[in-house]
């Protein structure tokens, strides 16, 4: 996941990590001849892709998209948003939740009953994707960006019928784009 992440954040400065300037031969084996390491390539890449969120994003949506932070409660610019709309990701635009399917969960963040293009149960054509998270002692579902991997927030098995689901969103994940929802 992460290559695929990175070939979309880098494009042609990928291919100048995998081709070194310094001309024909591994990097490898470059470095086992003249005996120092020249440190992992991911890595490197991983470096720039975080340096170039960090310029595109705020502080606080970087905290919150790219490391996995949480904006507090009642605080996001969207909660009490009633416009008719598409949410974006704030990182690369991809549509996330329609207002159609917004509502008030009462829980401080916005709330969705499901993602912008679920189709009965289906999330295949969806922005979304979801990865189990242990991060505070008990399971919960993350809720990321399937074209960027930003963390959006989590979901939860008490939402209104049909669908049962709560996407609860951090405001700070997304950008509003008003329109036909």
């Amino acid at each position: 996941m992460a290559a695929r992440l990175l070939r979309r954040m880098l494009g042609s400065r990928l291919l100048v990590l995998r081709s070194p300037p310094w001309g024909s031969g591994s990097g490898c084996a470059r470095a086992a001849r003249s005996g120092t390491d020249t440190g992992s390539l991911t890595k490197q890449a991983e470096a720039t892709v975080a340096t170039d969120w960090k310029k595109k994003l705020t502080p606080e949506q970087f905290y919150v998209t790219r490391e996995k932070g949480t904006e507090p409660p009642f605080s996001g610019i969207y909660l009490d948003n009633t416009e008719s709309g598409i949410y974006c990701c704030v990182c690369c635009n991809a549509p996330l939740f329609s207002s159609r399917k917004k509502y008030n969960s009462g829980t401080g963040w916005p709330s969705f009953s499901e993602a912008y293009g679920t189709c009965g149960s289906d999330e295949s054509n969806t922005n979304i994707m979801r990865r189990p998270d242990n991060s505070l002692g008990s399971t919960r579902t993350e809720v990321l960006c399937k074209q960027c991997d930003a963390h959006l927030g989590h979901v939860f098995d008490d939402g209104p019928t049909p669908s049962g689901q709560r996407f609860c969103i951090n405001s700070v994940s997304l950008n509003f784009k008003p329109g036909s929802g």
